[in-house]
């Protein structure tokens, strides 16, 4: 979304081609993002043209299936050709706690057409159709006595529909041997409609937005780019371009109960609470430079000037709820560069710095830590400086990679509270991220893959954020402090395959106190399968226990969740059986 929010919901698996996770300083260069970016690429249609039908059956009552048709006409590089990838998915499950159903419909579709042998058109679309019971989150003991329970759940009827439809259209046309222009363009509608367990009490005060939130968001946005290759002493590589985004929504709130005779009855659209048009747009120009300095030495370095806008219309003016319209603007710069050293052909390490920026989202706006109505326009905007040191090494059919990083930010966007799955944002101050990663990626044996990574963070508050106590130096809830995994797997392209893998998870603090924490573990899960091909035809059939030794243990954390119902359980063992059919047009 233009306002920075993010979301994987409508991302289609089963038909990505790439994924090129950018961490650290260079994600700044995709503006208005702070962790990093996740840039997921949508497979290439290539001949021959394949048809595949997949299908899931798991523990809890969850079902997948779908069906992808790729191919193209012609082989890719002349006048006139056409690629496609065409996908459609649907998964439903009963959940493992009570009142945790829920339903996902998915579409995805990509056509490219070869205008000439200069330039190409890629055409996008997605569409992607949620709908999910919430069976919030446990107090400690409710947990240990019983995971999978979801009591307020049930009473309130709590949960959330989705519908989300987006289109995209990508020009790209290489001028010359030295220049390529690339212009991206989509449009997009979300509607989202939100039950939650506000009690009645909270409910009928004044300023409140009652318990039913429902979004009608429209978005669209355009980003123009110029490469050109030459070289001024050294070859050197420039991109500049402009990116415009602007979102409009429209948002109402509702009692979440309507009165049968003086009896409230909850789970159901109430009365109107809450009436207001929100607008954002953005305004981002950048510049990105890779200059090669030596044979060995190369300098990436860019910046971006990041221009966000805010504008909020109130239209439910009542008593004790006036007009609570406004408006806020954010503007940074964002530099960024790094050095690269290459030692050999299989080794180079790296120092990368940057600044970033986080304005908070219409989200993170839209309710306030002090319980009156309107926008939150004092939570301000966080910056960030990065710093890292890395190397990446080939080591025969592996790659090992290790950094380490810091990152200092000044009025971090951090939960306020949370109660009935409302969430509150306040500015922290200062907070620093200091942290080690390790990891390797090893093929050997011919068909045997060894997968291992570690992460080491320490996530402190630099600065005072609770009241009644001191909470400088605090780890800052909702991240662990140690992650790590570990998979082993025999690979072939036919026949037999099977894996292992290991997943460690650190405590995690479930408040600013760091009263509260969800517990360490380590989950196992086994995979094997069987896959062969006949004439045109491969089948692919597998199997799959996920936490093998049944470990009990909380899946996620509600930070600061107001009432002590911090934890969400994670499923016990869990098994899944599936097939999947790829029939190739010759």
């Amino acid at each position: 979304m233009p306002d920075g929010q993010g979301q994987i919901s409508n991302i289609d698996i089963n038909s990505i081609q790439d994924v090129e996770v950018l961490r650290g300083p260079f994600s700044a260069l995709y503006g208005n993002a702070s962790g990093g970016v996740i840039n997921v690429t949508t497979e290439t249609g290539r001949q021959p043209p394949t048809l595949e039908a997949s299908s899931y059956y798991g523990s809890y009552g969850s079902w997948r299936y779908g069906l992808k048709a790729t191919g193209a006409m012609g082989d890719g590089t002349q006048p006139g050709d056409v690629d496609y990838t065409v996908s459609t998915t649907r998964f439903t499950t009963h959940g493992y706690r009570d009142h945790s159903g829920a339903r996902k419909n998915l579409a995805n579709a990509k056509l490219g057409v070869h205008l000439d042998e200069a330039s190409k058109l890629s055409l996008i679309f997605n569409s992607v159709d949620i709908k999910a019971d919430d069976p919030g989150g446990l107090t400690e003991s409710e947990w240990k006595a019983d995971p999978q329970q979801a009591p307020r759940a049930e009473q309130y009827n709590t949960r959330k529909t989705i519908k989300q439809t987006q289109a995209g259209l990508r020009y790209e046309r290489q001028l010359s041997a030295q220049d390529d222009i690339s212009v991206m363009a989509y449009a997009g509608e979300r509607e989202t409609t939100q039950y939650q367990s506000i009690p009645l009490v909270a409910q009928l005060k004044p300023a409140q937005a009652g318990g039913v939130i429902t979004l009608q968001r429209h978005y669209q946005g355009i980003d123009s780019r110029w490469t050109h290759r030459g070289e001024l002493g050294v070859p050197v590589t420039f991109t500049g371009g402009v990116n415009y985004e602007n979102m409009s929504e429209n948002r109402k709130g509702y009692n979440n109960f309507r009165l049968n005779n003086g009896t409230p009855e909850f789970g159901h659209k109430g009365d109107l609470r809450r009436d207001e048009r929100n607008l954002m747009w953005n305004v981002d120009p950048y510049l990105q430079t890779q200059w090669q300095l030596t044979q060995k030495l190369s300098l990436d370095a860019g910046v971006r000037y990041s221009s966000v806008w805010f504008d909020s219309n109130d239209h439910y003016i009542a008593p004790g709820n006036g007009d609570d319209s406004g408006d806020a603007s954010y503007h940074h710069w964002l530099p960024a560069g790094s050095l690269k050293y290459a030692l050999t052909d299989a080794w180079n390490i790296y120092l990368a710095a940057g600044r970033g920026f986080e304005t908070p989202t219409i989200n993170e706006l839209s309710y306030r830590a002090d319980g009156q109505s309107g926008f939150n326009f004092d939570l301000k905007p966080s910056t960030n400086d990065t710093v890292e040191v890395g190397s990446k090494m080939r080591i025969g059919n592996g790659l090992l990679t290790a950094a380490l990083f810091q990152t200092d930010t000044d009025d971090e966007i951090v939960v306020a509270s949370s109660m009935g799955g409302r969430t509150t944002y306040k500015n922290a101050g200062k907070t620093r991220r200091q942290g080690a990663e390790l990891a390797l990626d090893q093929r050997f044996a011919g068909d045997w893959r060894v997968k291992a990574s570690w992460t080491w963070l320490d996530a402190t508050y630099r600065s005072n954020v609770c009241q009644g106590q001191n909470c400088d130096g605090n780890r800052m809830p909702g991240i662990a402090r140690n992650m790590g995994f570990a998979s082993l797997g025999f690979i072939p392209d036919e026949g037999w395959y099977a894996g292992t893998d290991v997943r460690y998870m650190g405590d995690i603090m479930a408040n600013d106190e760091n009263t509260a924490k969800a517990p360490s573990y380590t989950v196992v899960g086994l995979n094997t399968g069987y896959k062969f091909n006949y004439s045109q035809l491969t089948v692919d059939i597998f199997g799959r226990v996920d936490n093998l030794f049944d470990k009990e243990y909380i899946g996620s954390v509600i930070v600061n969740e107001s009432n002590g119902r911090y934890y969400e359980p994670a499923p016990g063992r869990n098994y899944g059986v599936g097939i999947n059919l790829a029939w190739q047009f010759e």
